[in-house]
């Protein structure tokens, strides 16, 4: 597993800053007061680039993909992804494998779930290296700090509960309502408080986004990242024929 190494060690103040990350790939070093800009979306499937294309349409220009939307691209088509976010002026580098919903990461879960995830800014995604292809030619050799081995969901619910997206991810958009789905284990996410009372009811009724807005503790808003945390963990039944959506509509 050597090559899934960390750019340096696994401490969060130790990670590759944005201008040497920035000289590695060959593009512009901006100022220490410039913005990561526009996302660089390198050798991806056509499918998935038009996927995360159609999201770059939704932001202001030179704003970048939020990191939810690149994962949430990463799980529908099935592609193991190399993705580089920054947080200030530090890269934290991610290797997503949606198929077994895991990911490597630099930081051990509870510093990356610390993290302030609204401000992740996504630089680069690329496609995951095979698990024995050698590191590209030029490219900095990382010190054998063995990268953490993480399940996925965690993250996926946090980004979706606390990132920098406000409103539903397209796929469950629109004229629909909604079920927790029977069976899924949602036990890693460690549901209380209102979220909780929220699951277990969407787990017995279906209902319109705009009924669980009203709930309480709840608004639209976090209606809508509930809502994609759940479909990011495969726990949502949607339903466009619904009588109760019609009316939500």
């Amino acid at each position: 597993m050597s090559l899934f190494q960390p750019t340096r060690s696994n401490d969060a103040g130790a990670l590759m800053r944005l201008s040497e990350f920035q000289r590695h790939h060959g593009e512009p070093v901006p100022a220490e007061d410039a913005s990561a800009g526009s996302t660089r979306l390198t050798s991806l499937n056509p499918s998935l680039m038009q996927d995360l294309l159609r999201f770059e349409g939704e932001h202001r220009p030179g704003e970048g993909l939020d990191a939810l939307e690149v994962l949430a691209a990463a799980l529908r088509h099935g592609r193991d992804l190399r993705v580089h976010l920054q947080l200030n002026y530090r890269v934290i580098p991610l290797t997503v494998w949606p198929a077994e919903r895991q990911m490597h990461s630099p930081l051990p879960l509870n510093q990356l779930l610390e993290l302030r995830l609204p401000d992740l800014q996504v630089l680069r995604v690329e496609p995951a290296p095979q698990r024995d292809e050698p590191a590209p030619a030029g490219q900095p050799q990382p010190p054998q700090t063995p990268l953490h081995l993480l399940p996925l969901g965690p993250l996926l619910w946090e980004l979706a509960l606390r990132g920098a997206r406000e409103a539903l991810l397209p796929e469950i958009a629109g004229v629909a309502t909604y079920r927790v789905a029977p069976g899924c284990d949602l036990r890693a996410l460690d549901l209380c408080g209102s979220l909780a009372t929220a699951v277990a009811r969407l787990s017995l009724q279906s209902s319109a986004l705009g009924e669980i807005a009203g709930w309480p503790g709840f608004d639209r808003e976090r209606a809508m990242r509930m809502l994609n945390g759940l479909y990011l963990q495969s726990a949502l039944i949607i339903s466009r024929s619904n009588p109760a959506a019609l009316d939500d509509a």
